[in-house]
């Protein structure tokens, strides 16, 4: 599988960086391409996260239009927009193709793969609501960094991974994560 990871600045790096780790483990992940927004990478280093290397891993820059996850033929086969800021979901959802990260977004869209905005705002406008309408019913998953307890995490780690662990689950990617009822 080869997965887009796109990095807004966004509230909520931990995120990224879970799900980066837990992708380059996974067997089934063959690549990954990673994109920062114009701010993400001072956000990262705010809020004191470092994102993992690996020989898997490629960082292409947002302004970079003629990069491989803008182009359906290069056919990547899913993208996680993780932390998602609304901004970045308003622009996807209008069809706005200014940046990689909105480029690759429509990608997925256009060719039915799947996308998923791991949303960090609250509480949502009406017009976050609208724009996450949208982009459902075009095709994506809206998956708000909402954590679970049912786990009983005892860390902010463990709480963030509830969200990370559903994103891989969304994925189609095997792995262990809490399962209700085991």
């Amino acid at each position: 599988m080869k997965v887009v990871v796109a990095i807004t600045a966004a509230s909520g790096a931990i995120y990224a960086r879970q799900l980066l780790e837990m992708l380059i483990e996974s067997a089934e992940v063959e690549r990954i391409a990673v994109i920062y927004s114009t701010n993400a990478r001072a956000v990262v280093a705010h809020e004191g996260e470092t994102m993992p290397n690996s020989d898997k891993i490629e960082v292409f820059e947002n302004d970079n239009m003629f990069a491989s996850p803008a182009s359906g033929s290069a056919r990547w086969d899913a993208m996680v927009v993780v932390p998602s800021s609304v901004g970045t979901i308003g622009r996807v959802a209008s069809g706005v193709s200014q940046t990689l990260i909105e480029r690759a977004a429509d990608v997925m869209l256009k060719e039915r793969r799947r996308l998923i905005f791991v949303v960090r705002e609250t509480p949502y406008s009406l017009i976050h609501l609208r724009n996450m309408t949208t982009l459902t019913e075009a095709g994506a998953v809206i998956l708000p960094a909402t954590p679970s307890f049912y786990s009983l995490p005892q860390s902010v780690e463990e709480v963030c991974r509830t969200v990370t662990e559903r994103i891989t689950a969304m994925l189609g990617l095997s792995g262990k994560r809490y399962e209700w009822g085991k």
